[in-house]
């Protein structure tokens, strides 16, 4: 069957790197289409059939949304490049309501206002399931609501079907790039958006080593035993509270979970502060012992309501710590991660440990977002300063200013903050980095205008939704906050962008290795691999960030620059830019440096 339909494919003219289109079925049926070859397979067939097109084809498989992903995984088959609609969709569009309905009337110029709803039959709406299973798209033109819902499944042939729209969209897709400003460019992103879908799948059926019964140790040195009663948990919070009252003798007691009753707290000891966020109380731990005390009990508060016991026993099963992971926030395109993936407290890492025989490859990118900026705007004298391990040392200098003052001078300027210590150095910027500079403020500008952006490879940062009112009556404030988060944006997006083409050049790369992502953690990786290929991996990470520089933004002489520079520290770039990732060895997340 597999060898037939390879021949079948080749004879009907498909090259390597052709897209394919591809359904799976609730029964484990999985359809394939490309053209005039189509196939449905039953699930015996399926894991053979894939390998062998992969094999000789090295297809582009084109699926709805990662759902088809997931389910090939469950089933034992990880594929090796996909064209995922939704996430394309999502990419050119901004945002994150996407379905089949919506892509299918986006491309095909259809009023996303009208798109049919499915509605169960009535005195007034009569299904004909004939007319139904005969044709996906209705009278108008639209995607009918019950092959969008899923009811593809129930029609015969229905599967074919599916797989053959999908592969028509993506081409719609592929052909609507060459309208945007840079149609190479914004292919390879949609290359790489679609196949971190694949890794996303993966991420999330195979989970995070996580050692329970170091977890629950750990929770308990915060937060007590594991409550056998509601009661217990009761008295466990009344004893973290005393511990904070027991600071400060005759103050009285507040309820410790207002923020206002916080502050009237530390008025009783003299202390005046206009919130209670944690970095401001941690200025004032000189000042009286209840603020350590308030610091610590926050800590344990957090680890009870959103990482205790509770959180265990929903999250973790089998050893593996597991959440539903996606390539895009919907906002500047950066991967997001449920079960506290994303937001693990430092104060647990240690109990994600490799499992036995096994070591975590831990690469972090270094400076990231300010090497990210120095290619996105074209700045040569910024792009001089990553040359240096350090991107911050070099821009210290240039200000005359500590090394400090001169990351949160950076920093700032990224982030749109132009008050506090890095204000003056702030300035001092612009005469030094004009080019970086001039590209942040336009960005900044351009959202303040309420305008949309596109990040470096393309992807639609959408600002119109909250444009200013007709009478220019809004907030100034809501204004420039607007003008922030566009700068940001332009930063994190492409950054997100280069991450995502370096996590999947490090899949494809470890793969043979038996060694596999568990963790992406916005500029972080963490690859679980055998220990005896420990060494192997973490060339092949470093190997890989070289790679993956040149592919994401090639230089015009279509090279980049690469080389070493200490043990454990990775350099490459594009041009002139170099990036930079820390790499180590270890067996638990808290040990890497």
């Amino acid at each position: 069957m597999s060898e037939h339909l390879v021949d079948r494919l080749l004879a009907s003219g498909a090259r390597r790197g052709d897209a394919i289109g591809l359904a799976t079925s609730r029964d484990g049926r999985v359809a394939i289409s490309r053209d005039q070859v189509s196939a449905d397979l039953d699930p015996a067939s399926v894991a053979k059939t894939i390998a062998a097109i992969d094999a000789e084809l090295a297809p582009r498989w084109v699926m709805w949304d990662q759902r088809t992903a997931a389910t090939l995984v469950a089933h034992g088959i990880r594929l090796v490049r996909s064209w995922d609609l939704a996430a394309a969709d999502r990419f050119v569009h901004g945002g994150w309501a996407t379905s089949p309905a919506l892509i299918w009337a986006r491309l095909h110029d259809l009023d996303p206002n009208t798109i049919p709803v499915e509605r169960g039959p009535d005195l007034f709406n009569q299904i004909d399931p004939a007319v139904e299973s005969a044709s996906p798209i209705d009278p108008d033109g639209y995607l009918r609501a019950s092959w969008s819902a899923g009811g593809w499944e129930d029609f015969d042939g229905g599967a074919v079907t599916w797989a053959s729209l999908a592969l028509r969209c993506a081409r719609l897709q592929r052909a609507a790039t060459d309208t945007l400003p840079d149609p190479p460019r914004t292919l390879s992103a949609l290359r790489s958006e679609s196949s971190i879908e694949l890794l996303c799948s993966e991420l999330a059926a195979d989970g995070l080593p996580l050692d329970e019964a170091r977890a629950n140790e750990l929770i308990a040195g915060y937060i007590g035993p594991r409550p056998t009663t509601q009661q217990d948990e009761f008295d466990a919070r009344a004893q973290r509270d005393a511990a904070v009252f027991a600071a400060a003798p005759g103050v009285g007691q507040v309820d410790l979970r207002s923020p206002g009753q916080v502050r009237t707290l530390l008025r009783r000891v003299g202390i005046e502060v206009p919130d209670t966020r944690a970095w401001r109380l941690k200025e004032l731990r000189d000042r009286h012992p209840i603020v350590e005390a308030l610091l610590t009990w926050r800590k344990a508060e957090r680890i009870e309501s959103t990482f205790g016991y509770r959180w265990l026993d929903e999250n973790v099963s089998g050893g593996r710590l597991r959440g539903v992971w996606s390539g895009c926030d919907g906002a500047a395109g950066r991967m997001t991660a449920s079960a506290g993936l994303h937001n693990l407290p430092a104060e647990l890492r240690d109990a994600v440990r490799a499992e036995p025989g096994y070591v975590f490859v831990r690469a972090d990118l270094g400076q990231i977002e300010p090497r990210v900026l120095a290619v996105v705007s074209g700045d040569p004298k910024l792009a001089e300063a990553t040359r240096d391990d350090d991107l911050y040392a070099p821009v210290a200098t240039a200000l005359g200013v500590p090394r400090d003052v001169a990351k949160v001078a950076v920093l700032g300027a990224m982030y749109g903050q132009t008050t506090g210590i890095g204000a003056e150095a702030l300035r001092g910027l612009n005469a030094a980095y004009p080019v970086a500079m001039a590209y942040l403020e336009r960005a900044d500008r351009s959202a303040q205008a309420a305008n949309d952006l596109r990040t470096f490879g393309g992807r639609l940062i959408r600002l119109s939704a909250s444009s200013p009112s007709p009478n220019g009556t809004e907030d100034r404030a809501a204004v420039a906050a607007r003008g922030r988060f566009g700068r940001n944006a332009m930063v994190q997006g492409a950054a997100a962008e280069f991450f995502k083409v370096w996590a999947l050049t490090v899949r494809a790369r470890v793969a043979p290795l038996d060694a596999r992502i568990v963790l992406c953690l916005h500029d972080e990786l963490l690859v679980h691999t055998p220990a005896e290929y420990a060494d192997k991996v973490a060339a092949a990470v470093d190997a890989a960030l070289q790679e993956a520089a040149a592919r994401w933004a090639p230089s015009s002489d279509g090279r980049s620059t690469t080389g070493r520079s200490d043990a454990g520290r990775s350099t490459t770039g594009h041009s002139a830019v170099r990036f930079v990732a820390e790499t180590s060895v270890v067996t638990s997340w808290a040990d890497a440096k």
